[in-house]
C-alpha cells in the first residue's frame, strides 16, 4: 500500500528513461491540460457519416421455407433459401420467429436483414464441417482461408443482424473451446512472415483454428442491433475492412478464450453504442492486422465512436491492439460504465516491436469505473514479442477526462521501451479512490492533471 505521507504528493512511480517529469497533486509540476474540445468536435462530424442501412418492408420467415422449430433439425438450407428469396425480391428481412432453430453457417447478402424476433433462439451447430468450405477471413489479424464465421458476409452492402432474439454458438470445452494455440496457427504466422500469397494459406478440417461468431468482411453499411450473443467460439462481432458500421444495443455474455465482444478491424466510421459486454477477453478491441500481414494490407482503423456502453468482465473495457500493425487513429469513448473484479483495466493500448503501428488521437471522457483488477490505463508495448523487432510502436495524444474510479490498485501501468514512443498521454480532471500501490511508467511521457487520488483505507 502507498504510504499516506507520500500519496498526496507523488502520484507515479517512474522506472526507466524518457519520462517527462514526476507528477504532483496540485502546485507546480503538471503541464497544462491540452484543450480536448477541438478533438471532440470531430466526433459529431464522424457521426453524421454513420447511417444505418434501411431495408424494404418485406419479410421472409424461415419457417415458410421449411425450417422446423425445436432446435434439433438442421435449418441451414431453409435459411439459405429465405436469404436467396429476399435478394431476388430486392431485399428485406429474413425473420427467425419465436422458438429454437439449429443451423450451420449463414452467409448474408446485400439488402438482407437477418431479424430475430423476441424469444427466437438461433443455435449454431458445433460440427466444424458445417462451416466448410473455407472462406476468406482473418485469423487473429492474419489473412487466410479458414472455417466460415457462424454469420458471414463478404463484399456486400446494406446488411444487418437485428432483433430481440438470441444467437447461441454453443461453444464449450467439449467442442470449439478445446482448440488451443495449434501448429496451424504457427504455420499461418510463418506463411505471413514469408509473404506466402493469401490464396495459398488454406486451412480448415484438422487445423483447429476457431471461427468468429459474426464477421462482415469488406462490407459497407452494416447494422448489428438488439440481439443477444452467447457462447461464442472466438471473437464475437468482427467487422473487418468495413465502412459505415453501427453496433447498437447488443448484449454479449460469453466467457470463452479469445471471446472479445466487438473487434472492428481495419474499419472506418464505426459507432458502438448502448451495448452490454461481459466477456472472456477484451470487451471492445480495435485492430488493424498483425505484423507483416497488417503492414502489407495497410488499412488502419479510423473514426471509431464508443458511447453509452456497459462493460463487466473482460481484459479491458476498450482495447487498441495488439493486432494493430496497420495503425489506429481517432477513437472516441464516452459515457460508459465499467466495473468488475475481473475487468483488468478501463483502457488498454497494446503492441510491440513486431506489431508496430501508430496509435494516436485516442480520447475517453465521462466514464464511471466501479472497480478494476489492475489499473485504469494500461499501455503495454512489451506485449508478447516485446522489444524484439524492427517496428517500434507509437502512442501519442491519448487524453482521458472526467474519469471517476471507485477502486483501482493503481491508476497507470505503462510499459514502453527506449525505441518506442509514448507521448502526450494525459489524464485530466479525474477522481481515483482506493489506490493500493504506486503507478508504473516505463519509458513514457504520461501526466495526471488536476486529478484527485485517495489511498486505500
Amino acid at each position: 500500500m502507498i504510504p499516506r505521507r507520500l500519496l498526496g504528493k507523488v502520484l507515479v512511480f517512474v522506472i526507466g528513461a524518457g519520462f517527462a517529469g514526476a507528477l504532483f497533486a496540485g502546485g507546480a509540476g503538471p503541464a497544462p491540460a491540452p484543450a480536448a474540445d477541438p478533438a471532440w468536435a470531430q466526433a459529431p462530424v464522424i457521426l453524421q457519416r454513420i447511417v444505418p442501412p434501411k431495408f424494404p418492408h418485406r419479410d421472409f420467415v424461415i419457417t415458410h421455407f421449411g425450417a422446423p422449430a425445436g432446435g434439433q433439425a438442421d435449418c441451414t438450407a431453409a435459411i439459405r433459401q429465405a436469404i436467396d428469396a429476399c435478394v431476388r425480391a430486392g431485399g428485406g428481412r429474413v425473420v427467425v420467429p419465436a422458438g429454437e432453430f439449429l443451423t450451420g453457417a449463414i452467409h448474408l447478402k446485400s439488402g438482407v436483414d437477418l431479424h430475430l424476433e423476441t424469444n427466437a433462439v438461433l443455435k449454431f451447430r458445433t460440427d466444424p464441417a458445417a462451416y466448410l468450405p473455407a472462406v476468406f477471413t482473418r485469423f487473429e489479424g492474419t489473412e487466410c482461408y479458414n472455417y466460415s464465421p457462424l454469420i458471414y458476409a463478404l463484399d456486400q452492402q446494406n446488411v444487418a443482424v437485428t432483433g430481440a432474439g438470441t444467437l447461441d454458438g454453443q461453444a464449450d470445452a467439449g467442442n470449439w473451446l478445446a482448440w488451443k494455440k495449434t501448429a496451424a496457427r504457427a504455420k499461418l504466422l510463418k506463411m505471413a512472415d514469408d509473404n506466402v500469397p493469401v490464396e495459398q494459406r488454406q486451412f480448415g478440417a484438422g487445423d483447429d483454428l476457431r471461427p468468429d461468431f459474426i464477421q462482415f468482411n469488406r462490407c459497407r453499411n452494416v447494422l448489428i442491433a438488439g440481439i443477444q450473443i452467447r457462447r461464442s467460439p472466438m471473437w464475437e462481432i468482427h467487422p473487418l475492412l468495413c465502412t459505415n458500421v453501427t453496433v447498437r444495443g447488443v448484449n454479449v455474455v460469453s466467457h470463452g478464450a479469445n471471446n472479445d465482444g466487438c473487434d472492428p478491424e481495419s474499419c472506418r466510421d464505426v459507432l458502438i453504442e448502448n451495448c452490454w459486454f461481459d466477456t472472456g477477453d477484451d470487451c471492445i478491441a480495435i485492430k488493424s492486422g498483425r505484423n507483416n500481414d497488417g503492414r502489407r494490407v495497410g488499412v488502419p482503423s479510423v473514426n471509431i465512436l464508443i458511447r453509452g456502453c456497459t462493460m463487466r468482465d473482460g481484459h479491458a473495457g476498450t482495447a487498441i491492439g495488439s493486432e494493430i500493425s496497420g495503425s489506429c487513429s481517432n477513437v472516441f469513448v464516452e459515457d460508459c460504465e465499467m466495473s468488475s473484479p475481473d475487468l483488468v483495466c478501463a483502457l488498454r493500448l497494446k503492441s510491440n516491436a513486431a506489431r508496430g503501428g501508430v496509435l494516436q488521437n485516442i480520447f475517453m471522457r465521462n466514464v464511471n469505473v466501479g472497480r478494476v483488477k489492475d489499473s485504469v490505463l494500461q499501455i503495454d508495448f512489451l506485449y508478447d514479442e516485446g522489444a524484439h523487432g524492427s517496428f517500434a510502436p507509437v502512442a501519442r495524444n491519448v487524453v482521458l477526462e472526467n474519469i471517476t474510479v471507485a477502486q483501482t490498485p493503481r491508476v497507470l501501468n505503462v510499459r514502453g521501451f527506449p525505441a518506442a514512443r509514448i507521448s502526450g498521454v494525459r489524464i485530466c480532471r479525474s477522481t481515483f479512490k482506493q489506490i493500493a500501490q504506486p503507478d508504473t511508467v516505463v519509458d513514457a511521457d504520461v501526466k495526471l492533471v488536476d486529478c484527485s487520488l485517495e489511498p486505500m483505507k
